[in-house]
C-alpha cells in the first residue's frame, strides 16, 4: 500500500490580549506645612497672629501644657501662689530653669545662689539665641526688635522657628518668632494653673512623669529636624557625652556636652566637605 500522507492541519495562533493592571499608589501622609501669609495681608499684624496660630497646631504647645502641671503641682507643694507661678514664667521662660528656682527658694536657698542656678542652666539657650539671629536679621533691623524673639527662645521655639522661619519672608520672621513664642508661653500659662488646682489629686510620681516628657519630645523634634551630617553626630555624641558627664559628676556637664559635641561635629563635618 502506497503511503497515505495526511493533510497537516495548522492550528491558528490566538493571541490573548493583555491586561494591563493600573498601578495603585498608596497616599502618603505629609507633614504640616509651613504656614503661609497671605501676600494681600503681608504685615507686622497677620505674622504675628500666624506665629500664634502656628504654636498651638504644633505638638510642642500640648507638651508644654503636660509639663507644667507638673511643674505647677511642685510649685504648690512648696508653698508659692498661682500668681507667683505666672510671672516667673513670664520672667524665667525656661521649664528646666523654673525648677530649680522652685526648688531652690522652697527649700531656703538665698535668691541670690538661686539666681545664679538658674543663670548657669539657662546658659544653654545662648547658643540658640545664636543659631536663630540670622534668620531673623535684615538689613532694616533694629537691635531693639531682637529683644522679644531673644527673651521667647526656649527650646520649643527654638525647634519650631528652625523648621518654619526659612519658608517666610524674611520681613515678616521676627513677628512671626514673637507670636510663636507668645502662643508656647501661654500653653505654659495654661498647664501651670491647671496643674496648681489639681495639685492635690495628682499623685507624685504622675507629676514626675509629666515632668520626663519635655526631655523626651525635645529629643524626638530634634531628631526630626535632622538634615546635615553635623546634626546627625552633635545628636550622636550629645547622647554619648551627656550620660558620662553626669555619672562623672562634671561641673556644667549639659553646657560641656553642647559645646564638645557639637565642636567635634562640626569639625568632621568641615573636614569631610573640604576633601570633596
Amino acid at each position: 500500500m502506497p503511503p497515505v500522507s495526511m493533510p497537516s492541519a495548522s492550528m491558528p495562533s490566538v493571541s490573548m490580549p493583555s491586561v494591563s493592571m493600573p498601578s495603585v499608589s498608596m497616599p502618603s501622609v505629609p507633614m504640616p506645612p509651613a504656614p503661609t501669609i497671605d501676600p494681600s495681608q503681608c504685615s507686622p499684624t497677620a505674622a504675628f497672629f500666624a506665629g500664634l496660630r502656628a504654636a498651638w497646631l504644633s505638638v510642642m504647645a500640648y507638651v508644654l501644657i503636660a509639663t507644667y502641671v507638673g511643674i505647677a503641682a511642685l510649685a504648690h507643694d512648696f508653698g508659692f501662689s498661682l500668681w507667683w507661678l505666672a510671672a516667673s514664667t513670664v520672667l524665667v521662660w525656661a521649664g528646666p530653669a523654673q525648677v530649680i528656682l522652685v526648688s531652690t527658694l522652697g527649700a531656703g536657698t538665698t535668691p541670690v545662689e538661686a539666681a545664679i542656678a538658674v543663670s548657669l542652666s539657662s546658659v544653654r539657650l545662648l547658643p540658640m539665641v545664636i543659631s536663630l539671629l540670622p534668620l531673623l536679621k535684615h538689613p532694616q533691623t533694629r537691635n531693639r526688635d531682637l529683644l522679644v524673639p531673644a527673651h521667647l527662645t526656649a527650646v520649643t521655639m527654638w525647634i519650631e522657628a528652625l523648621r518654619l522661619l526659612p519658608g517666610l519672608p524674611r520681613e515678616n520672621r521676627i513677628p512671626f518668632s514673637n507670636g510663636l513664642g507668645l502662643g508656647f508661653m501661654l500653653a505654659a500659662q495654661v498647664g501651670g494653673c491647671l496643674g496648681y488646682y489639681l495639685a492635690t489629686s495628682l499623685p507624685p510620681l504622675l507629676s514626675a512623669a509629666l515632668l520626663f516628657l519635655t526631655p523626651m519630645s525635645f529629643l524626638i523634634s530634634t531628631t526630626r529636624n535632622c538634615r546635615l551630617l553635623s546634626d546627625w553626630l552633635a545628636l550622636a555624641f550629645g547622647l554619648v557625652l551627656g550620660p558620662l558627664l553626669a555619672a562623672w559628676q562634671v561641673g556644667l556637664d549639659l553646657l560641656w556636652t553642647g559645646v564638645v559635641g557639637g565642636s567635634v561635629a562640626y569639625a568632621i563635618y568641615r573636614v569631610r566637605g573640604t576633601r570633596k
